[in-house]
């Protein structure tokens, strides 16, 4: 990014270099982890003391010292460079590229780690709430994103940082726009989190009809062993040398997306396919091992089949004629806790063994049908309430970056309301 054009700014606003900004002494200080190849040693950290802040401990424009590692305050003593102290600005360069907050501490200083530069700002020209906004702006972000694009490491490194272009303008006016946009931004924070709520309670709510479903004994309604009423079995084993682009469907765990096929990535394999893991309309797949715990168990029916397909040893068909009804229980919690121990719902693999002994309520065939039709339109529901919240709070991000935008073009007016809906 070239220097920001003047017609951008007001006629009172000044634009400096970091390094510009350091020479007339508008930033005190700008230093990042680099102790001068003194670093602790990962047996030196105690449980309290010192903190060790890195680039994970920036969280929501705060730094969360439950993240952070400790030194014992001898060991700390020794470190000179590389150490903030109370209202620096901290900006995660390293490892994860952008998080900004301002340190508030009681402490005398804390210790950061390579991840992490501070900027001391000399509040008679700079005040750190300007700078930490200024920070998470397009005209600052656009300037590391182009340095790290021509980057083999993804960090914005300290002498790059220096030559990056700043806007200062006059302390009132600094004053004006944190007091703007904090004001602002917590009416967004707080839409957010209504947005996020309702999003959390229509899962909720839809996790509470699967339970009431698949656990109840109404109507004396009985209970089954999955065992009893389906047949389960893993896919085919191949090699590489076996794939080929004339050969049949391998279907994997990336071939279930949002519990529907996928078929952006396929594989094929030129091998004689034994009959029993030829897919079939109405077949439940479920992905039964992964490197990845939370995409164990997720699952899709086959359906609108257009050619053979089979599926890969990772993966597990489910045959049975009540796979309708149970197609919604396998994405239940109850499910995931029975194959997991009850202990939580994450697991590394599911077994043949596993499935053996999951336990079911089992209702008359016709009530099976009326639970499904209920849960399909109770679903399609929760999906558009899903799609109006998660849409919501992308807008109300976007909504974020425009009154960025516009504080640092100079277009923000003290009487102009910015109002944002719940």
């Amino acid at each position: 990014m070239g220097r920001i054009q003047d017609s951008k700014l007001l006629n009172n606003w000044k634009i400096f270099t970091l390094q510009e900004m350091l020479d007339n002494g508008i930033i005190l200080s700008h230093l990042d982890g680099n102790h001068g190849g003194l670093y602790p040693n990962k047996d030196e950290f105690v449980e309290s003391g010192v903190p060790y802040i890195s680039a994970n401990c920036i969280v929501d424009g705060e730094v969360d010292f439950s993240k952070s590692k400790y030194l014992s305050e001898k060991r700390a003593s020794a470190f000179s460079k590389g150490v903030a102290k109370h209202e620096d600005v901290l900006f995660a360069h390293n490892a994860t590229v952008g998080p900004v907050a301002i340190l508030r501490t009681d402490l005398d200083f804390v210790i950061l780690s390579t991840t992490v530069t501070y900027y001391r700002c000399n509040k008679d020209y700079l005040l750190p709430n300007y700078l930490r906004l200024y920070l998470i702006s397009d005209f600052f972000v656009n300037q590391y994103t182009e340095v790290m694009k021509q980057a083999t490491r993804n960090q914005v490194p300290i002498t790059k940082q220096r030559t990056f272009f700043h806007l200062i303008p006059p302390l009132a006016e600094q004053q004006c726009i944190v007091s703007i946009l904090d004001e602002a931004f917590a009416a967004i924070a707080s839409a957010k989190a209504n947005a996020e709520q309702n999003l959390k309670n229509a899962k909720e709510l839809f996790d509470v009809y699967l339970h009431r479903y698949y656990t109840s004994k109404e109507n004396g309604w009985g209970e089954k062993k999955l065992k009893e009423i389906a047949e389960y079995f893993n896919g085919l084993t191949y090699s590489p040398d076996d794939v080929s682009e004339q050969g049949i469907i391998v279907l994997r765990s990336s071939n279930v997306q949002n519990d529907q096929l996928d078929f952006d990535d396929i594989v094929r394999v030129d091998l004689k396919v034994k009959d029993k893991i030829i897919v079939k309309e109405g077949d439940i797949l479920m992905c039964s091992r992964n490197g990845s715990k939370r995409l164990v168990g997720k699952t899709a029916t086959i359906k609108d089949l257009e050619e053979e397909m089979t599926f890969g040893a990772f993966m597990m068909i489910i045959r049975s004629e009540y796979n309708p009804y149970l197609s919604w229980f396998f994405k239940s919690t109850d499910f995931r806790k029975q194959i997991s121990g009850g202990e939580n719902t994450m697991i590394n693999q599911i077994t043949r063994y596993m499935l053996d002994d999951v336990v079911l309520s089992f209702p008359p065939i016709d009530i099976q049908d009326e639970i499904v039709q209920k849960l399909d339109a109770l679903s399609t529901e929760t999906k558009r309430l899903e799609a109006i919240y998660q849409q919501k709070i992308a807008d109300l991000e976007e909504l974020k970056k425009s009154i960025l935008q516009k504080a640092f073009n100079g277009e923000l007016k003290i009487s102009e309301p910015l109002l944002v809906a719940d």
